[in-house]
């Protein structure tokens, strides 16, 4: 297996954005999901960033990818993701619609926001051009299995989400904007405030998910860190990281040693709780009993 690092779920600022991918380049990931998923008023603010990000990132011999909405809505969206057609890079697709606007015969990449729970759906996918599928994080080890066998018989690059906030439901609604009592349309970027999301409570006062603008996301942080050896087993060809603020290339040079067996089952969550010490970490969706239970509890 390798790493594949996602797309960007948060706004940050452009200098903040230049410097993540900058210091990805130095990084032992393989790939990189580039753009903007989750809100298409955040992409201008880094736009023009994202050919020397580009350039960067491949003269360092990685492979890049542009990712679509997740929720592809106005006309300036369906606009934006015809022209990432033209681009000459491999497009991701986290929204069905966006097949509409991939020229016949081109390959893509399919994110984790599209559902692919079943072998027919993986194998549908893979008969319109998809090259790389990364499978919804909340499926269990077992259906795991069943689609990394069918990936392999295809030919298709099946991925597992490894590490981050789930993200869970994308609305027409923005939450950050309603919490500052704004309006969507001048929500004055609100989100920008909290670059790994907001945490939430509910009314008893006890921790529950987070917002990051239109998304819902998972309060705890995926770590596929205690399966790795079961989805190798799997066939599962990439790990699926996806950023955060904060000392995300020590975290992903930490999982490349722990991928070559450097490591062991634990290294991965140590090193996370030194960067964020009350940081709450999941993988119950793989092998809980709920979604946000651990392996090490």
């Amino acid at each position: 297996m390798d790493i594949t690092v996602g797309a960007n779920q948060f706004f940050w600022s452009a200098d903040k954005w230049s410097e993540f991918y900058t210091n990805l380049a130095t990084t032992p990931v393989e790939r990189i999901v580039m753009g903007e998923l989750v809100c298409s008023k955040r992409l201008p603010f880094y736009q023009d960033r994202i050919p020397k990000a580009i350039a960067t990132l491949t003269e360092a011999g990685k492979e890049v990818a542009l990712t679509s909405l997740a929720l592809i809505t106005l006309l300036r969206e369906r606009k934006q993701m015809a022209q990432l057609a033209e681009m000459g890079l491999i497009v991701e697709i986290n929204d069905l619609t966006a097949l509409a606007y991939l020229p016949k015969g081109m390959g893509f990449w399919v994110g984790p926001l599209v559902n692919v729970y079943n072998e027919g759906t993986l194998a549908w996918l893979a008969s319109l051009g998809a090259k790389r599928i990364c499978l919804p994080p909340e499926l269990p080890i077992a259906s795991v299995k069943i689609l990394g066998t069918a990936g392999t018989q295809l030919g298709v690059a099946v991925e597992v989400w490894g590490y981050g906030r789930l993200p869970l439901a994308i609305s027409g609604r923005c939450y950050h904007a309603r919490l500052r009592d704004r309006a969507k349309d001048n929500c004055q970027f609100a989100c920008e405030d909290d670059p790994d999301g907001l945490e939430i409570k509910t009314l008893k006062n006890q921790p529950f998910m987070a917002i990051n603008g239109v998304q819902t996301l998972s309060k705890s942080y995926a770590c596929v860190d205690h399966q790795i050896e079961l989805l190798h087993e799997a066939g599962i060809a990439s790990l699926r990281l996806s950023p955060q603020s904060k000392g995300f290339s020590q975290l992903s040079k930490v999982f490349h040693k722990r991928l070559l067996g450097a490591l062991p089952a634990g290294a991965i969550a140590d090193e996370v709780r030194q960067l964020e010490p009350n940081i709450q970490l999941s993988d119950g969706f793989l092998t809980g009993k709920s979604g946000a239970s651990w392996s090490a509890d």
